[in-house]
């Protein structure tokens, strides 16, 4: 165990509740640097529709872990663990004190946990391969391979949850570590952190939905549209984590012709106030040293 744990400020939240304008005043005011908790702002050219910080704030504060990759990229809970605490040692060097903002809670819940997730990517080949052959030779067949291999995650997992069943096979195949062994090294490394965490959430929900419709008229004002038309032009549809985001996919159909600009404005605004929900559920659900409601 570690005696000497590093100190966090983790301010966290759901979408428009201005956690970022927080992070940022308490970044200049006890000299921190600011690690972006947002799944989707690690995409270069996706900078209004995830409200990226400006210019002039990234200029004011070092800000990590935002245009770190290209849209075709995937991206995962394990490799913005690997890359946040490369970035919080390097705050940490300079004297600086990480401050976690964002809104992903998967990702920030296990980085601050100080939890190692399996850092192998998802082999799509390999995955369908096993499957076809679960398909051929049955549940059980491939359940005993996993149990010459790995007895422990087979009597975890049941033979008829295939899926799990490949990904355990896959992650040795990858690696040459078992999924026990990988479990057991994550729970050896917890605990290196000590999060101070700020909870900014609504005294009532409907100030935020107040909030999010203002925000989404104002990233069309400034140009969402023309950005979105970009990355569709780039393949952004195709792509297997970009193409999720919130505030690009409602342009699909838009561009296809099915849709007016209005309604893709009432649809963006309709699912940012569901993802806040779900937000807020999970938020809800952590402990908070903090919590200032706006």
């Amino acid at each position: 165990m570690l005696m000497n744990k590093i100190p966090l400020l983790v301010v966290v939240g759901p979408t428009a509740s201005g956690k970022s304008a927080y992070a940022l005043e308490k970044a200049l005011s006890l000299g921190g640097e600011i690690i972006s908790g947002d799944s989707m702002q690690i995409y270069r050219g996706m900078d209004i529709g995830t409200a990226k910080p400006t210019a002039a704030e990234l200029d004011s504060v070092r800000h990590h872990l935002i245009d770190i990759a290209d849209i075709e990229e995937s991206f995962s809970a394990a490799k913005f663990v690997s890359l946040a605490a490369e970035a919080i040692e390097d705050i940490v060097s300079r004297g600086k004190l990480p401050i976690i903002a964002g809104g992903t809670g998967l990702y920030i819940d296990t980085l601050i946990s100080g939890t190692t997730l399996s850092a192998t990517e998802d082999d799509p080949v390999l995955r369908e391969q096993l499957l076809r052959e679960a398909e051929e030779f049955g549940a059980v067949a491939l359940h005993e391979k996993l149990k010459s291999i790995d007895p422990d995650a087979a009597e975890a997992i049941h033979p008829n949850n295939i899926k799990r069943v490949a990904r355990a096979l896959e992650i040795y195949y990858k690696t040459g570590v078992t999924k026990t062994e990988l479990d057991k090294k994550s729970k050896q490394n917890e605990g290196i952190y000590a999060p101070h965490t700020v909870y900014i959430m609504p005294k009532e929900r409907e100030t935020l939905y107040e909030r999010i419709d203002k925000r989404v008229q104002t990233m069309f004002d400034i140009g969402l549209e023309k950005e979105a038309k970009a990355l569709v032009k780039r393949g952004l549809r195709d792509t297997p984590t970009a193409s999720q985001a919130i505030g690009y996919k409602e342009f699909y159909p838009y561009f296809d012709g099915f849709l007016s600009l209005d309604e893709v404005k009432d649809a963006i605004c309709l699912n940012t106030r569901h993802y806040a929900k779900r937000q807020l559920t999970w938020f809800n659900r952590k402990p908070a040293d903090e919590i200032i409601y706006i």
